[in-house]
């Protein structure tokens, strides 16, 4: 088996100490998605906007990747053949953890985009409305992510990623959010094997050859040992 194509989603990143959308009584929750996830929220109230992803910033930048995120630059480093490591997560623990040239489709907290020229910048800390572009000056920057109604980064990479792999893998995420729910089903069109490792199957039951359940910082670091040459 040579190459391999790894999606992870919020649940690898939840024992860091970062919220999914479904954590009750967490960030998520007390806010209102069309205001804080969407263009026209953006447009709307910037400042609100920008206080919630300061606050996640925070937090992302805070956490310290675990044994999943580590095993996965493992697997990176050690497997023979290529290991595509795709993420719905906007934070950078996988990067953090040791793993190269990961493909965020949803964006990147620690990044900044102008919402004018497009230009893209590392983030400070906290960023305000009126921050002003490095490259055209207009006070229009806001963070670097994929909002509801817009269309993920990479696209392309992944879909040729996902038609050129031998195996497939899903980690902590629900499987419910499209376009990265439809990846197995194209992995698998393509005659790739499929895993997912999730505290619990996802809800349609056959779609994947085979199932690990458990936590991803104790379920991933025993699959990348008992796959590593």
């Amino acid at each position: 088996m040579e190459r391999i194509v790894i999606l992870t989603g919020a649940g690898i990143s939840a024992e860091s100490g970062l919220g999914t959308f479904r954590d009750k009584g967490g960030l998520w929750t007390r806010y209102d998605l069309g205001d804080v996830a969407t263009p026209e929220g953006f447009a709307r109230d910037p400042t609100l906007v920008h206080d919630f992803y300061n606050a996640r910033r925070a937090n992302a930048l805070d956490a310290t990747p675990n044994a999943a995120h580590q095993a996965l630059a493992r697997l990176q480093a050690g497997w023979p053949g290529a290991v595509t490591l795709v993420t719905q997560n906007i934070d950078d623990l996988h990067e953090r953890a040791g793993s190269r040239d990961v493909v965020h489709m949803h964006g990147e907290i620690t990044r900044a985009l102008c919402a004018a020229c497009d230009h893209r910048w590392p983030a400070p800390r906290v960023m305000a409305p009126a921050d002003p572009c490095p490259a055209c000056g207009a006070p229009r920057a806001r963070p670097d992510i994929v909002w509801f109604g817009e269309i993920p980064y990479h696209m392309e990479r992944i879909a040729n990623a996902l038609w050129r792999a031998d195996l497939f893998v899903s980690i902590g995420t629900s499987g419910e959010v499209y376009p990265a729910a439809g990846f197995v089903e194209e992995a698998k069109a393509a005659g790739a094997e499929t895993l997912e490792i999730n505290l619990e199957p996802s809800r349609v039951p056959g779609l994947f050859d085979r199932v690990i359940a458990g936590p991803a910082s104790r379920a991933v670091p025993g699959w990348v040992a008992d796959i590593l040459p």
